[in-house]
């Protein structure tokens, strides 16, 4: 009975910490974030700055991969996908960009993206530089 309830309890944080974790990131993102080309990441720092930056989020990354693997994995309580989700999104790989902007394009999940975003008083994502979809 006692580990039932641990488990409940771990099952219930985890879910709890990786969609808000989800949400942060995602009302924090710049709106331009999906069109905008190049490197926005403290692009006004100095280089040693700068490239520390880039290096502890590719870290952080990595690590938030392996966590939503471990997620994944049956018998263990969490959301691995979107853990898995948030941290590509933090790292800088060859088809990184084309993979998330083709993701965030599917209508419904646009559209629940912009509404979250809307919650917390920001604009609206912008994924197309020709038109603006709106929710």
């Amino acid at each position: 009975m006692n580990i039932a309830l641990w488990t409940a309890g771990l099952y219930a944080l985890t879910f709890t910490l990786s969609l808000a974790l989800l949400t942060a990131i995602m009302v924090l993102l710049p709106a331009r974030y999906f069109v905008d080309e190049g490197r926005w990441f403290w692009s006004q720092q100095p280089p040693f700055f700068r490239w520390a930056g880039i290096i502890g989020k590719n870290l952080l990354g990595l690590v938030i991969v392996l966590l939503g693997i471990l997620l994944s994995l049956p018998g263990i309580p969490g959301q691995g996908l979107l853990t898995i989700l948030i941290g590509v999104m933090l790292l800088d790989i060859p088809g990184k960009r084309r993979l998330v902007r083709g993701i965030v394009r599917r209508p419904g999940i646009f559209q629940r993206l912009n509404q979250l975003r809307s919650w917390f008083g920001r604009p609206p994502l912008v994924v197309d530089t020709a038109r603006q979809v709106t929710a």
